[in-house]
């Protein structure tokens, strides 16, 4: 059957055979998954392949971030297959993370058949009118025949313009009828027509405000992974002069040890980037959406600054900042054309001068920097451990982060050099994200190694994919920033709650191990480590780089009362940043310092319920 796809001749299959061969026509290597009454007709088939490696999952949710996981980590479109039901509604929550990260996967679910659609039959779901708010777009296929060309048109779909999850949900009895299978489909979406060319008239534009300003200041979003523009970037932040800020999703996009490099903007992003961006009188936004979490309260963000705004979805630009320039089309083509454009006015003597405005963002990087006090007990301090992670694994490896001050302090304590190193759900901030990923993230990149670093709350959400993990050689390597809480809620009931901390206690190591993450691991068939001491973290974190036969599950046991600085407290104007807790930059003297300031009310009808 392989064959004869890769030869385009039309055979005679089921409707389930015609699913796998198409698979297998698109390379797809891999598909994360659980089968199940309606999809099991396509497990039947799937087992002759020998091109499409099933992973088996123990829970949907992991299948779907195991899919998220490969496609961030890889650049390919991501897999995962589940039946209908609750095994469909169990891929909602990484349809809509995928969705709001803007990350190419495809979702095949079974279906009820036909003739019972709309009865609330047994594991009936409507999954495609459930699933149409977050995915790009959502299939129901009716006819067999149909089912080459919507698998081709999802993965297209998928992958191209901005990328975005796709469901196709198939019936069983469409699964089972006959049909004739050819390849390649003919493709027809006339309504989709991603613009990836930016217009020349605005880009001239983009360049003619580039050269008038004195303070501008490149907002790089996850748009530019997704576009895979990171050396077109350096080449555009070489030629200009222009500093950066890289935003949560982007991590990566400009190594992090280039000197005009400002560091992550945002609620828990550096001094300099915040006050470079508030303090800019241009803004180049590429592939960035201006969310609340880097424009804080959005009528004071940036109040001086015009706005130039680059997206290949043209929906983003302008919905919750007005662009002065706006500009449709894929990163990489914007900075390719950008270049030249800026190139050709610095040739003819035209380029601006921001000598005065890079020196007082370096002064504020150098006086503000990202840092941590170590607790005064001799506990273990979270930001060492991540601090110590990154500089042993190195620029090579891979870090996904659940979500959580852990998930803060990997963005600001790892140094990122390389595009698709740091793997987070930034969009949706879904607890349970980085176990199950990190193993789509090692599927699609054996080679390198994989960190998970997690929160003894997210981590308990999802850690039933450590046995997929094991059974399949998968040796992704976790580490437990254990605080005994669900940190991030703790902190904001320190901050704005008075210290009353209402449900937030997990047990996991302050007066009990429920569980013990160590014992816990060694169930799974995992190594399982545990360090509790600053002057064990080298040798914890080198014995388990040493393993590489199966997955490491390190149990580090942190400062209870850590937090993450600097902070913005949401709803709140980015002015009102602070260094450490009552303590805020001021900017209205000459020379900078740091002054101690009221606590700020942020009572703003935010949800803010991050996890651990």
């Amino acid at each position: 059957m392989a064959q004869q796809a890769r030869a385009k001749a039309p055979v005679e299959v089921t409707g389930a055979q015609s699913l796998v061969l198409a698979l297998e026509a698109l390379e797809v290597d891999t598909v994360f998954g659980i089968p199940g009454g309606t999809i099991l007709p396509a497990y039947d088939p799937l087992l002759d392949s020998v091109s499409v490696r099933h992973i088996l999952v123990r829970h949907e949710q992991g299948a779907g971030h195991a899919a998220e996981g490969y496609a961030a980590a890889t650049g390919r479109v991501g897999v995962c297959m589940a039946t209908s039901g609750p095994g469909a509604t169990n891929l909602v929550t990484p349809l809509a993370d995928a969705y709001m990260d803007s990350v190419p996967i495809v979702a095949i679910t079974g279906q009820v058949v036909s003739s019972a659609i709309g009865t609330d039959a047994f594991q009936e779901a409507d999954i495609r009118g459930i699933t149409m708010p977050i995915t790009k777009h959502s299939y129901l296929v009716t006819d067999a025949a149909d089912i080459p060309r919507v698998v081709a048109e999802a993965f297209h779909i998928a992958a191209t313009g901005r990328p975005g999850p796709v469901l196709v949900d198939i019936p069983k009895d469409v699964l089972t009828s006959r049909t004739t299978f050819s390849w390649p489909p003919k493709i027809a979406l006339p309504g989709y027509h991603p613009v990836t060319r930016p217009h020349g008239k605005q880009i001239r534009e983009a360049a003619r405000l580039i050269a008038a300003a004195e303070r501008p200041v490149l907002y790089v979003g996850g748009g530019v992974i997704r576009a895979r523009a990171a050396e077109e970037l350096r080449r555009f932040v070489d030629l200009t002069h222009i500093p950066v800020v890289t935003t949560l999703m982007a991590r990566g996009a400009l190594p992090d040890s280039h000197p005009l490099h400002l560091g992550m903007p945002g609620m828990h992003g550096s001094v300099a980037a915040v006050t470079g961006l508030q303090k800019a009188d241009l803004i180049v936004a590429l592939g960035a959406r201006f969310d609340d979490r880097v424009t804080g309260q959005l009528s004071t963000f940036a109040p001086e600054a015009r706005v130039v705004h680059a997206d290949i979805d043209p929906a983003e630009i302008s919905k919750n900042r007005r662009a002065d320039v706006p500009i449709v089309g894929d990163c990489k083509a914007v900075l390719t054309d950008l270049l030249d454009a800026v190139d050709a006015d610095l040739e003819a003597g035209q380029g601006g001068d921001y000598t005065e405005w890079r020196e007082r963002v370096a002064g504020w990087k150098e006086t503000f920097p990202v840092g941590y006090t170590a607790p005064d007990d001799g506990t273990l301090s979270p930001q060492l451990v991540i601090e110590r992670l990154g500089a042993i694994a190195g620029p090579d490896a891979v870090y996904c982060a659940g979500v959580g001050q852990h998930q803060m302090w990997a963005a600001q304590f790892v140094s990122y050099e390389r595009p698709n190193s740091w793997l987070n759900s930034g969009g949706l901030g879904t607890m349970g994200y980085s176990v199950p990923a990190a193993m789509g993230a090692q599927v699609g990149e054996p080679e390198r190694t994989v960190w998970a670093i997690d929160g003894d709350g997210c981590f308990q959400m999802t850690n039933q994919e450590l046995a997929t993990c094991v059974i399949n050689n998968i040796p992704i390597k976790v580490a437990i920033i254990n605080n005994s809480s669900l940190g991030m809620v703790r902190q904001w009931q320190t901050l704005f709650y008075n210290e009353r901390y209402s449900n937030t206690d997990l047990h996991t190591s302050v007066g009990s191990r429920v569980p013990d993450f160590v014992k816990l691991a060694d169930a799974y068939g995992c190594v399982g480590l545990r360090c509790e001491r600053p002057e064990d973290v080298d040798d914890t974190i080198r014995q388990a780089m040493a393993v590489t036969d199966r997955p490491v599950v390190v149990d580090f046991v942190v400062h209870r009362d850590a937090m993450v600085w600097p902070m913005v407290p949401a709803g709140v104007s980015n002015d009102l940043i602070q260094v450490a807790r009552d303590t805020a930059p001021q900017w209205d003297r000459e020379e900078s310092e740091a002054v101690e300031q009221p606590p700020v009310d942020t009572d703003d009808g935010y949800d803010d319920s991050e996890g651990a």
